[in-house]
């Protein structure tokens, strides 16, 4: 899993990017769900809806779980005509996400297994504003099967 250092910058031109601050609470996994199948909609996408959305789910269960920060900020994106991206930022770089490995009684900590299993990539970017560290992307990557 690749994590990178990179200033935050505009899209480039081209297919937009939705993005959304919402609590940082599972609950919130609803209300991301919607956007993304939503979003996939607008753009004819609605075959990935399913993996999206597990995907968002897992990845806000995560930063719920894992980070203390109260809001988060749920982005979809198209970085090319092929992909779709789905991401999760927070402000908490100092818990960058891990796969582990659970045991059969465990009840948790299979949320990158999962992601890892429906997406096409993953990883993790670290957000770095005038200079300073300020957050962390956890995003996946799903191909469109197309070239528009």
């Amino acid at each position: 899993m690749p994590i990178l250092k990179k200033e935050v910058e505009a899209a480039p031109a081209g297919h937009p990017t939705y993005s959304e601050v919402f609590p940082c609470v599972p609950s919130t996994a609803e209300a991301g769900r919607r956007l993304v199948r939503g979003v996939l909609g607008m753009w004819h996408l609605d075959a990935l809806a399913d993996r999206a959305e597990l995907i968002v789910t897992e990845l806000i269960a995560n930063a719920s779980r894992h980070t203390p920060c109260p809001v988060i900020r749920l982005v979809v994106g198209r970085p090319s005509e092929t992909r779709v991206r789905v991401g999760i930022v927070d402000e908490e770089p100092s818990r960058l996400p891990e796969l582990s490995h659970a045991g059969e009684e465990d009840e948790s900590g299979r949320g990158l297994l999962l992601v890892e299993a429906v997406a096409d990539c993953w990883g993790c970017d670290l957000q770095i504003a005038r200079g300073r560290l300020r957050g962390k992307e956890v995003w996946a990557e799903l191909q469109t099967g197309s070239t528009e």
